[in-house]
């Protein structure tokens, strides 16, 4: 089908400023949207109030109102602009809680605005726990014994039914907002209390407990012809209990039987339809009992999310693109995969790699917080990594981080048992230390539930191949045992810790040996089209996938992963420094670890590379690439602190960065 002709103007809506839950994914899926939608001929209006956001930029759109992101100011653009449509799904949370308001008070009737992407029905049976729980029940998918309660009352008569510990999931929340895991009365009722409060429709789903269970997440997309694709399966490291923002993650899922894998996706299918998503992204959490294979349905957001975003740049298939472009009336075997130019769209994406994302978390800013992870999302950002292997991608998660786990090799045994099974921060540390101190994988899989096969893959890295290290010398190493411990994503200055080296001896002596790391594409094909399209990822293997630009090329390093006082503002500066350098005539190259970003969108620079923002990563760059120099200044601290280990620097000197940033 073509393009809808019926309407002219679009107005879309933002997700306001950025909080814990609702972060800078939002301007990427807001930007691809109003780009998509441009090209398409469309008038857009946006209206948002984050001022740090490429999305409002005065050009990303037609016409841009910073104002607040409600009813009354809402209803004043659409009186003054007369779009035909509203588009809400890119602007998470807050954009479809402001969407349903629009629509039960009549504004979007009175004007004749039309919301697109998903009806408000949809979002409603999608987002109201009671309606989402009986449309699964009368199409037969599972769902855990659970029941809805509007008052305290009504959810202490839940108990005998549901039983403790049991999990609580306000309606119409962001990142399990209000939610959490109830362990005795005293906390089921200060949950309900807050959960109540903070639904805004006051309502709170009670549900038995799957503590220990796998949880899973698959990314779909469906079009007004009921195509529908899976785009990525995403696998949680940590077992149910754990909102999975606040865990390590896995694509493609890892431990799913093919079976299991098949089960998952028809039903996914069957929800997508059952639900009523016509058109766009939207993302399904599932929990696997791993001793029998039984599963029930978790959730559903009818919108793009911060898992959308990382699906997109974990694949190379833009979700929240293609989603504006089916809400307007096109399908997907009439968008064309910018990557390979070859497939359409509807083609689902296939990985011959593995990708990692980790949390972070800025805890040290709230002393007085607890630390316990559970259903409420608690971390500020995240990064993501590209590997040949799920250790490789793990490691280099790990140095993309910035932020130094909590010591744990003081811990006594008992303590670092607790460590290990409380889910905190620190419990991927403390497993480690765990593996080291020869604690079995399955004492860990007993105190954590996390799947055997990713224990087996932690003590294959941490326990046999960290001790085989005793035993060599940097002097005595070969080439086949560098080689084979820089596949499994040890850095430099790892085996230099373990080697009693340092980094630069460590680097010298690779290169002697002639290993370097070889940088693939993602192509959403796993090899089978050519990619067009350079977005690039280092890994210990034998062919090269990139032609390096030399001399015609400028670097700019990103800012890494969010966190408190460093965030979306440096995306927005690395964004406009990509354009100037390409303006001035050379290609940019962009260099970044966050998925959330417009950065590691692929078009915004003519070269990406989704890399730890470190020493040893940006030499490896640089090495291959030789571009004309490397441009700092506009990925705050991060890039900064990297300005005596590289070069060319473009503009301000490392001496003089120095002397800005030395207090004394």
């Amino acid at each position: 089908m073509p393009r809808r002709d019926d309407i002219h103007s679009i107005l879309i809506l933002g997700s306001g400023p950025i909080i814990i839950g609702q972060a800078c994914e939002f301007d990427y899926s807001g930007v691809q949207a109003c780009k998509a939608l441009r090209n398409l001929g469309y008038k857009i209006i946006l209206l948002n109030s984050n001022p740090a956001t490429i999305m409002t930029d005065p050009d990303m759109a037609d016409v841009t109102y910073v104002e607040p992101l409600t009813v009354e100011f809402a209803e004043q653009v659409i009186s003054r602009e007369r779009p035909d449509a509203v588009l809400a799904t890119v602007g998470g949370q807050t954009a479809l809680n402001l969407a349903m308001e629009l629509h039960n008070q009549g504004v979007l009737s009175k004007y004749d605005c039309e919301l697109i992407g998903a009806k408000p029905d949809v979002i409603k049976v999608a987002e109201d726990r009671q309606a989402f729980k009986e449309c699964m029940i009368e199409h037969n998918i599972p769902v855990a014994p659970s029941g809805i309660a509007h008052t305290l009352s009504e959810a202490e008569a839940l108990i005998s039914h549901v039983g403790l510990p049991a999990i609580i999931r306000p309606s119409f929340t962001l990142g399990g907002h209000g939610g959490g895991i109830a362990y005795n009365m005293d906390e089921y009722r200060n949950i309900i209390r807050n959960g109540l409060d903070l639904s805004p429709i006051s309502q709170v789903l009670v549900e038995r407990s799957a503590l220990g269970w796998k949880e899973y997440e698959f990314e779909l997309m469906r079009d007004n012809k009921d195509n529908v694709i899976i785009v990525c399966s995403i696998e949680n490291f940590d077992p149910m209990g754990v909102h999975t923002g606040d865990s390590i993650t896995v694509a493609p899922s890892q431990t799913l039987t093919d079976k299991e894998f098949q089960i998952l996706r028809d039903a996914s299918l069957t929800i997508m339809r059952a639900v009523g998503v016509e058109t766009g992204g939207s993302n399904i959490q599932f929990s696997v009992n791993p001793d029998n294979g039984e599963y029930f349905v978790i959730e559903m957001n009818p919108r793009v999310s911060r898992s959308s975003a990382l699906a997109s740049k974990a694949t190379g298939f833009p979700i929240a693109k293609i989603a504006a472009q089916l809400a307007v009336g096109l399908t997907l075997d009439e968008i064309d995969n910018d990557i390979t130019q070859k497939t359409p769209a509807c083609f689902e994406p296939t990985l011959d790699y593995v990708v990692v994302k980790i949390p972070r978390w800025n805890f040290e800013k709230f002393t007085g917080a607890s630390r316990l992870l559970g259903t409420q999302m608690k971390s500020v950002g995240e990064v993501m990594s590209l590997g040949g292997t799920f250790s490789e991608a793990l490691q280099k998660a790990l140095h993309s981080l910035e932020w130094k786990y909590p010591n744990v090799e003081a811990l006594t045994y008992p303590e670092l048992k607790e460590r290990i099974a409380i889910p905190t921060p620190d419990r991927l540390p403390a497993v480690i230390e765990g593996l080291q101190r020869g604690i079995s994988i399955d004492e860990i899989h007993r105190l954590t539930k996390i799947d055997m096969w990713f224990l087996q893959e932690l003590n294959g890295v941490y326990h046999q191949d960290w001790n085989g290290l005793k035993e060599l010398t940097l002097d005595k190493i070969t080439n086949t045992e560098m080689k084979w411990y820089k596949s499994q994503g040890f850095s430099d200055k790892d085996l230099a810790l373990r080697l009693g080296s340092t980094e630069q001896d460590v680097r010298t002596k690779r290169c002697e040996l002639g290993i370097s790391p070889v940088f693939k594409r993602v192509d959403t094909c796993a090899g089978e089209f050519e990619s067009f399209t350079p977005y690039l990822y280092s890994t210990y293997a034998d062919e090269n996938e990139s032609t390096p630009f030399g001399q015609d090329s400028i670097m700019v390093i990103g800012n890494g992963p969010n966190r408190i006082g460093q965030g979306i503002e440096f995306d927005y500066c690395c964004c406009h420094a990509a354009m100037a350098i390409q303006d001035l005539g050379y290609k940019a190259i962009m260099v970044n670890c966050n998925p959330e970003t417009v950065s590691t969108d692929y078009d915004t620079s003519d070269k990406l590379f989704f890399e730890p923002i470190t020493v040893e990563n940006i030499q490896n760059i640089l090495d291959y690439e030789n571009p004309r120099g490397v441009v700092i200044q506009f990925g705050g601290q991060t890039p900064l602190k990297l300005s005596h280990n590289i070069s060319p620097i473009l503009g301000t000197e490392a001496d003089v960065i120095d002397l800005c940033e030395d207090r004394e």
